[in-house]
């Protein structure tokens, strides 16, 4: 088992099967050393979490959402170098919160994804990010979240 699968067993997280494209495009690309990894949805117990901070969804859901974006993130970079321990660094994530026009606390739900990435690679998952509200996300989901990520050479 490697370090990070160890690791994520630690922590009590199973990798789920990595979600397909909704539309045109890959989930995770490789170039110049870095692995840009698409918008990934929010998925619990396989079932799509939907709805708006501020208006149905409560502030605790929200940072489950955005943990649940980080755990499939780390699902397509898995499946897309083979295995995380290729993981250098968290360099970004983009955080994009469905909200109503006055939920404010946007950094806090995209913390359930950050702080991810912190407890599964240590001082490697600290990173640079934003946090969006957005009127509107693909089929309604309450959270996305994006990522680029350093890695080591194959």
């Amino acid at each position: 088992m490697s370090a990070i699968e160890s690791r994520l067993a630690e922590l009590g997280l199973t990798l789920p099967e990595p979600a397909a494209p909704v539309a045109a495009y890959v989930p995770v690309v490789v170039a110049g050393g870095l692995a840009h990894v698409s918008g990934q949805l929010p998925f619990v117990e396989g079932k799509l979490v939907t709805g708006r901070l501020g208006e149905d969804v409560d502030l605790e859901s929200g940072i489950e959402a955005a943990q649940a974006c980080g755990v499939m993130i780390l699902a397509q970079l898995k499946a897309a170098l083979g295995s995380l321990d290729r993981v250098e660094r968290v360099v970004k994530l983009g955080a994009f919160v469905n909200s109503s026009a006055d939920f404010t606390d946007q950094p806090k739900i995209a913390n359930g994804a950050s702080e991810l990435m912190v407890a599964v690679f240590g001082e490697a998952g600290k990173h640079a990010r934003s946090a969006v509200g957005v009127p509107v996300l693909p089929l309604g989901a309450a959270v996305e979240v994006d990522a680029i990520v350093a890695v080591r050479p194959a």
